[in-house]
């Protein structure tokens, strides 16, 4: 659970945030039935406590021409923790990959990487990702199609 309750018109206004984002607080005091300046207040009190992170735009890869996604496996070495850690940095750093996950089960970190093709995937594995410290054992999978790539969380169990 969250560290604060929330009201059903704050879980609301995060709903309606986060499918736009751009909403004018007007509009969005309208579709919470809330008076703008309460509205705005909460806004405000939920962005302090850090329940929103930032705004941002969300791009269309593909017509970025960013046509390849794979979700790539990596094993580390164990040698120390030190190393895993340099991993994960180095992993982070790296603008081709846009998620760092640390895993359970036979490989220690799942990573998804975009780029335009096959050749930048295999340029990015041969003379970046292959050269991360750690780096013990690498496997990748390619995205064929994707049918669901949401940012919105889930929030029905923050019901008072």
């Amino acid at each position: 659970m969250p560290e604060t309750a929330l009201s059903p018109a704050d879980r609301k206004i995060l709903e309606t945030l986060q499918q736009d984002g751009r909403i004018a607080n007007v509009e969005l005091a309208d579709r919470i039935g809330l008076s703008p300046s309460p509205c705005l207040r909460r806004v405000r009190q939920l962005e302090e406590q850090g329940m929103i992170g930032g705004y941002v735009a969300l791009l269309d890869r593909k017509k970025l021409g960013l046509d390849v996604v794979a979700f790539v496996e990596v094993q580390v070495e164990r040698h120390n923790d030190q190393l895993a850690d340099a991993f994960r940095d180095a992993a982070a750093a790296e603008p081709e990959v846009v998620a760092v996950h640390m895993m359970t089960g036979a490989f220690d970190y799942l990573l998804k990487v975009v780029v335009p093709t096959l050749d930048d995937y295999a340029n990015f594995a041969r003379k970046k990702l292959l050269k991360m410290p750690g780096v013990k054992d690498v496997r990748s999978s390619f995205v064929l199609e994707t049918y669901k790539d949401s940012t919105a969380l889930p929030l029905a169990h923050l019901q008072r």
